[in-house]
């Protein structure tokens, strides 16, 4: 199972990624060792979080979600 999730960081903003470990991963990102983003944004929790059976299916809704407006992405959330 793959995920993509949404992070929000401290600064307020939003980090969006995948992965298929989440929680794994979010400890990477708490440890610095997740991606460059948030080693300058810390995370603070999990906001949002999609399944996926495949990889790329997460990888193409990570790209879709990343380029979307801030808005938007509220939105999603809620």
């Amino acid at each position: 199972m793959w995920f993509t999730y949404i992070l929000l960081c401290t600064d307020g903003s939003f980090y969006t990624g995948s992965t298929n470990n989440i929680d794994k991963r979010f400890k990477d990102h708490l440890d610095g060792h997740g991606a460059r983003y948030t080693k300058s944004h810390k995370p603070i929790k999990i906001i949002y979080k999609e399944e996926y059976s495949t990889k790329s299916e997460a990888l193409k809704r990570e790209a879709e979600i990343k380029n979307w407006p801030r808005k938007k992405k509220e939105n999603l959330i809620q």
